[in-house]
């Protein structure tokens, strides 16, 4: 028997092979979308690939601890992708490489100046790090992915209202923080 748009969830929860291949030519497309979409900043496709197949990993992993259709479990792969690729990128932002590519050699900026900025996304980075799980996911998807905020509160099913506030407060929380550990001024 080959898995097939009706059987592919039990068979993937019984381990049979065919169905994580089924899963894999059904929706890598879906997969690398996401994973792009966050990790395309990295540019490193090395780490993308690896991200890509450790999504399938986690996929093949945790299938028993899936219950629901496959609309549901689009959105299980949606998600597992978006949190994998998210763990990706905050890991390649940890390991920032000094390298000519990386710094815009600019006439205007001095090379301090570019090594002063690349330590203070370095630093952000590190603050980031003191928000609660939701806080700091909202800042990446607005700072860094560049999300609006409706789109923000469609992905996580909060208002807009609240996506805002969270927003206020992070930053709060973020400049005081940055000012205790002498960064200068406003960060954000």
């Amino acid at each position: 028997m080959k898995s097939n748009d009706k059987n592919f969830i039990q068979r993937l929860q019984r381990q049979q092979e065919d169905a994580l291949e089924f899963i894999v030519d059904k929706y890598l497309p879906l997969i690398k979308g996401i994973t792009y979409k966050i990790l395309s900043q990295v540019e490193n496709e090395g780490a993308i690939e690896e991200c890509i197949n450790d999504i399938f990993l986690s996929i093949w992993n945790n299938s028993k601890k899936f219950h629901g259709d496959s609309t549901d479990f689009k959105k299980w792969i949606c998600a597992i992708a978006k949190f994998k690729a998210i763990d990706y990128y905050r890991k390649s932002s940890k390991k920032v490489e000094f390298t000519s590519d990386y710094m815009d050699l600019n006439p205007e900026k001095s090379v301090e100046d570019q090594l002063i900025m690349v330590e203070n996304k370095t630093e952000l980075i590190k603050l980031l790090n003191i928000l609660e799980p939701m806080d700091r996911d909202i800042f990446i998807m607005k700072f860094f992915l560049g999300l609006n905020t409706e789109d923000i509160s469609k992905k996580l099913g909060l208002t807009n209202t609240a996506i805002d506030n969270r927003i206020y407060r992070g930053k709060k929380k973020l400049n005081s923080k940055a000012t205790n550990l002498n960064l200068g001024g406003s960060i954000l």
